[in-house]
């Protein structure tokens, strides 16, 4: 059984490039996989591994400066989530692109899974979807506004151009984990929205305490990892992944004649030209033929 720890911790560090060393080689000591993200502004990432190696990698980030206090969230699985273990560096640990945003300031009301039903059934709520349009198309909580954006940085420019239709409301906000709330929040705030809400833990959390029949998620969550999507109680769902363009596709979408494995699937087979598909192809070659080889490592940088 394999543990997966989704973690982010928003701390000041003067020299990310210096702790990804010693994080890189813990990580392959204890077969640990995953992505890391460092930044000046903390730490991003989901890994997996044995129990004893996620604790050590844990405590080693615990041990770094202003992560004492670092939080996670935890599920099982029975396959390997991850191929190969990355530690990157990054100039935010999500993008959101907007350089006065800074969640160690200030950042909107945390609401507790079970608080969180009342609150967005109340008429002076507006709910909104932090997350890509990929991952909504999967699973949003009942209600829920959906921004349409393919990625976290057209956020601001969406706000910007619907803020006059939340005139006089209350705005709560929610996304897979929280880290997206936490930089979303302080941005609403810092352009005068006062009463700023967002689900604590993110949605995660929300299907791991939640029960089924209080719930008002609806659908799946998509997930990092080779999981690709969870619903309630972290249960593994049954998306897969086009990993041509990352999104989650369904099994009976693997039948249908756009698909091949590693290269395109309905939803991108004519958003790729004939060479990206070549390209597609020689990469899904590599990794078959490193999988042959047992090349537990390739790729960590």
């Amino acid at each position: 059984m394999y543990t997966i720890a989704a973690l982010y911790h928003f701390t000041r560090f003067d020299d990310p490039d210096a702790l990804r060393p010693a994080l890189v080689e813990l990580c392959r000591a204890q077969k640990v996989k995953g992505t890391l993200l460092l930044a000046r502004e903390g730490i991003n990432g989901t890994i997996a591994g044995p129990r004893v190696g996620i604790d050590a990698v844990l405590t080693h980030i615990r041990a770094q400066p202003g992560c004492a206090d670092l939080e996670w969230k935890e599920a099982t699985s029975d396959h390997p989530p991850f191929g190969k273990m990355k530690v990157r560096l990054k100039k935010e640990i999500v993008t959101m692109g907007q350089p006065d945003v800074d969640p160690r300031a200030s950042v909107g009301h945390y609401v507790e899974p079970e608080d969180w039903n009342d609150l967005i059934r109340s008429d002076d709520v507006v709910v909104i979807d932090t997350r890509n349009d990929y991952e909504v198309a999967i699973g949003t909580f009942e209600g829920a506004i959906d921004p349409e954006t393919a990625s976290f940085r057209e956020f601001p420019t969406w706000w910007e151009a619907n803020k006059d239709r939340f005139h006089n409301k209350r705005v709560a906000m929610f996304c897979t984990g929280g880290i997206r709330c936490e930089k979303s929040t302080n941005y609403l705030l810092g352009q005068g929205v006062e009463d700023v809400y967002h689900l604590k833990g993110g949605i995660l959390r929300y299907l791991e305490e939640m029960p089924a029949e209080q719930s008002t998620w609806q659908g799946e969550c998509f997930v990092f990892d080779n999981r690709v999507s969870v619903g309630h109680g972290l249960v593994e769902g049954p998306h897969k992944l086009c990993h041509g363009c990352r999104r989650p596709i369904l099994p009976e979408d693997v039948k249908r004649p756009e698909y091949e494995h590693g290269v395109a699937c309905h939803q991108c087979v004519d958003e790729t030209s004939e060479q990206d598909k070549m390209r597609f192809r020689e990469r899904q070659k590599q990794i078959l033929l490193a999988r042959k080889r047992g090349d537990e490592h390739l790729g960590t940088d």
